[in-house]
C-alpha cells in the first residue's frame, strides 16, 4: 500500500517491534532502514561491534529508532541471549522477525572442512530456524506478527561456488513449505 493509498511512510509500522538479523550490511542494512523509516522500532545484530556501532550512529543521525546487539548467530547461546534482549526491549512481544543472516565460504565441494560445514549450517540454516522458534512466544504475544526468511536462488539451483550455502538456503525453503 503506497502513500497515495492513505498510508504515510512514517506511520505504516509505527511502534512495531522488529528484529532484523545481520542488519549492518547489504540487504539487512536496507531492511533495517526501511522498517525504521516506516516507524518500526528495530533491533538488529552483527558479529562485529565496530560495524554495529557505526551503523547505529548512522541511523541515529537519520532519526531512526534502531538498537543493536553484538551477536554471532552461529552460536546457540548467543542466539538465546539475543532473544532475551529483544524480549526485554519489546516487553515480551515481537511484531516483525526478519531472518536475514547469510554467509558463504566459496570452495569446491570436496574442499570444505567439517568446521566450514558446521559454521555455514549454523549460520545459514540453524540460526534462522532456531531464532524463529525462540521468537515464537514473542510473535504470538503480539496482535499481528510477520516472519520473513531471506533465502537465495542458490537454495533451488546449484551454484558451483556455493554448494553448502545453497543446501542450507534450500533447507530454509523446505521448512517454509511445512
Amino acid at each position: 500500500m503506497g502513500e497515495s493509498e492513505g498510508c504515510s511512510k512514517d506511520k505504516r509500522w509505527s511502534l512495531q517491534g522488529a528484529l532484523v538479523t545481520g542488519g549492518t550490511k547489504g540487504i539487512g542494512h536496507a531492511i533495517v532502514e526501511e522498517l525504521a523509516a516506516f516507524g518500526a522500532i528495530v533491533h538488529t545484530c552483527s558479529r562485529t561491534e565496530t560495524e554495529l556501532n557505526d551503523c547505529l550512529l548512522e541511523w541515529k543521525a537519520k532519526g531512526l529508532q534502531v538498537t543493536g546487539s553484538v551477536c554471532d548467530v552461529s552460536n546457540q547461546a548467543r542466539r538465546e541471549n539475543l532473544l532475551n534482549t529483544v524480549s526485554s526491549e519489546f516487553n515480551g512481544k515481537l511484531n516483525i522477525l526478519i531472518n536475514n543472516v547469510g554467509t558463504n565460504i566459496g570452495k569446491m565441494v570436496t574442499d570444505y572442512t567439517a568446521e566450514d560445514v558446521s559454521f555455514l549450517t549454523s549460520t545459514n540454516f540453524e540460526s534462522a530456524y532456531n531464532i524463529s522458534v525462540l521468537a515464537h512466544p514473542l510473535l504470538k504475544a503480539s496482535a499481528a506478527a510477520s516472519v520473513v526468511f531471506i533465502s537465495s536462488i542458490a537454495g533451488t539451483l546449484p551454484i558451483f561456488s556455493a554448494p553448502i550455502y545453497g543446501a542450507n538456503k534450500g533447507n530454509i525453503l523446505h521448512v517454509l513449505y511445512l
